[in-house]
């Protein structure tokens, strides 16, 4: 089965860290997806390039040009990336208009990872006051992992680094793509070994 997955970016710039974050974020989700015998159709909303089609919308009520083309994309993929620059302590604008034009239901359900990208770690509580409100009023299913990246993160190879983050997103997107609970780290606690055994062994 081919998993259809929309990947929306708010970046302004070419190139873009914005669309750097949601191509490492597709990448990480067909990876995940393949490992399970899935094949993937990803498809790349460039929110820049429709600047001028969702103003239309908002002044007309009707999509036209390509922006017709990305919602019908974003409506009708088995799951969305969407990654904003962070701008005034929050999404981009067009990131909120380009999800405002979307008809009401169009992601209900729908799973859905999200990203932000900006100048500085201190934007990075976006994705938790700004990015879920919005995604959980639209009434998705949104991954427990949310990646930001800052200036730093990319090119880092740190332990919790921007490259470990995204492909525990991935794996979490792609579990709910396929049906399945979220895999988690494995805590020592969840089996713990009983204390007779433990005596047993040492004796």
């Amino acid at each position: 089965m081919t998993r259809r997955i929309a990947v929306v970016t708010a970046g302004l710039s070419r190139p873009s860290s914005t669309r750097l974050l949601a191509d490492r974020l597709a990448e990480a989700t067909d990876k995940a997806l393949r490992l399970h015998g899935e094949r993937t159709e990803l498809d790349v909303v460039e929110l820049r390039d429709l600047a001028h089609d969702i103003t239309d919308n908002l002044l007309t009520g009707f999509p036209g040009g390509g922006l017709a083309t990305a919602v019908r994309t974003v409506s009708g993929a088995d799951a969305v990336i969407a990654v904003t620059p962070v701008f005034s302590a929050s999404y981009s604008g067009l990131f909120k208009s380009f999800f405002d034009v979307l008809e009401e239901g169009s992601l209900a359900g729908k799973p859905v990872l999200l990203g932000a990208t900006a100048g500085t770690a201190r934007h990075s509580l976006v994705l938790d006051f700004a990015m879920r409100p919005l995604f959980a009023y639209l009434r998705a299913t949104v991954v427990p992992t949310a990646v930001f990246g800052a200036s730093e993160d990319f090119g880092s190879n740190a332990a919790g680094s921007l490259a470990e983050r995204v492909d525990r997103a991935g794996r979490e997107l792609a579990d709910l793509v396929l049906g399945r609970e979220p895999s988690g780290p494995v805590d020592p606690f969840d089996n713990p070994t009983p204390f007779e055994q433990l005596l047993a062994g040492g004796s």
